[in-house]
């Protein structure tokens, strides 16, 4: 007979204390932040890991330019600012991600529209995009979920078919290889988080902005700066803000600790890969449970591992949504650290259904917008049904990530 289950009392299969938490922090982790104090330069574009950190993300990903910010939030906002979007323009993005892919596109006055995802990548379906253009759109902010980067080529021929930026939100694929290159470099701009929980951890909250183009890299400076031209060294500060600006720049402890992990970052990738494989072929031989899909043309990092449970396959007649419960409850009880993640579409949110922005509407009720916007879950199925069945590890670390092994 098998053990006993720990939710009727057996013991449990992982015991409390054994998952090592992420990020892994070494003692040259600490060295760098101690050097960074004792050099006395904490604040600044121009601080030493901030242009290290910049320098070496964007030769890493391939890219011309590369900006940090102090969150994923800023540097997403960075990049809407920077291709122009102004009120009442529509930028369409994936209705499964976290808020901010959204919320970004409001900062800037503009007008979020959903897409439904693809049932195998969980990203945003390149088919249903077209559909979702109108004459208001300006940008399409694909999101490369759960460490899987999004299918970028039908994405950006749409976007030269009919004139509109792209924006990739690389926050939780830091890393992913789409085709042979880097997320970050697929598109107009690449942007996203490195918070702690990420896969390219900083010591916090950060963010980083890549792209080719010097406009949009100029734009973003300015954005990230109170709206002022970059301070450069030896020239002293103007103190004229150009435009419209806030305060969007990396602390130096940041990227002393992010610049830190950078030097190992592939490393780490690795080990994370090699854990998450070894689970993908176990969990594979289960019936009705279904690993992360990966395509051939891609690399998944796994900020993420969202495991699909398909009780229909095993002919058991019961609801998904009270199977996934019941097997949530039987892993958290044997320490398995598994959530639910997202518990809605993003336009589900009540930010959405209230249409709650900056008062009186805004920025759905400009004279710019279009009239009757209207965010209805039900147009999401897929993303509804997916949301129902599906448990994720690896939510700060989960056992997935290294120091933790096979």
């Amino acid at each position: 007979m098998g053990k006993e289950l720990a939710i009727k009392g057996g013991e449990r299969v992982v015991p409390a204390g054994m998952i090592k938490k992420w990020p892994w922090i070494t003692e040259e982790d600490k060295k760098a932040i101690l050097e960074a104090l004792d050099r006395g330069i904490l604040w600044g574009v121009n601080a030493p890991n901030v242009k290290a950190l910049e320098e070496g993300w964007a030769e890493y990903v391939g890219t011309k330019y590369c900006l940090t910010a102090n969150s994923g939030t800023a540097a997403l906002h960075m990049a809407v600012a920077a291709v122009g979007i102004e009120p009442g323009d529509e930028v369409i993005t994936s209705a499964y991600t976290f808020l901010a892919s959204a919320s970004c596109i409001l900062h800037q006055l503009g007008i979020p529209v959903f897409v439904d995802i693809d049932p195998d990548t969980l990203n945003i379906d390149p088919r249903k995009i077209e559909e979702r253009i109108t004459e208001k759109t300006r940008a399409i902010i694909p999101v490369h979920l759960h460490g899987l980067p999004a299918d970028m080529d039908p994405i950006n021929e749409l976007a030269k078919k009919h004139n509109l930026a792209v924006i990739e939100d690389t926050s939780q694929s830091q890393g992913a290889v789409y085709k042979g290159k880097k997320v970050g470099s697929l598109s107009d701009i690449g942007a996203g988080s490195i918070q702690c929980t990420k896969v390219f951890a900083s010591g916090g909250e950060g963010g980083l902005f890549t792209t080719n183009s010097a406009e949009y890299i100029e734009k973003a400076k300015l954005v990230r700066l109170f709206g002022e031209e970059e301070i450069e060294p030896g020239r002293p500060r103007e103190y004229n803000a150009l435009t419209m600006g806030w305060n969007y720049r990396m602390s130096e402890l940041i990227a002393a600790f992010a610049y830190s992990q950078f030097k190992r970052f592939d490393k780490l990738v690795a080990l994370r890969q090699k854990n998450c494989e070894h689970l993908s072929r176990r969990l594979s031989e289960i019936p009705g449970v279904e690993p992360p899909f990966i395509p051939e043309h891609s690399t998944h990092v796994y900020f993420l591992y969202p495991i699909k449970f398909k009780p229909e396959q095993l002919n058991i007649d019961i609801d998904v949504t009270a199977f996934v419960d019941t097997v949530q409850k039987v892993l958290e009880a044997e320490g398995v650290p598994v959530t639910k993640w997202q518990k809605m579409p993003v336009p589900a949110q009540s930010l959405f259904q209230e249409k709650r922005g900056f008062g009186k509407g805004y920025p759905w009720s400009c004279k710019e917008a279009r009239k009757n916007i209207a965010y209805v879950p039900e147009e999401y199925p897929v993303t509804l049904d997916v949301i129902s069945r599906t448990l994720f590890l690896g939510h700060e670390g989960g056992g997935l990530t290294p120091p933790n092994d096979t």
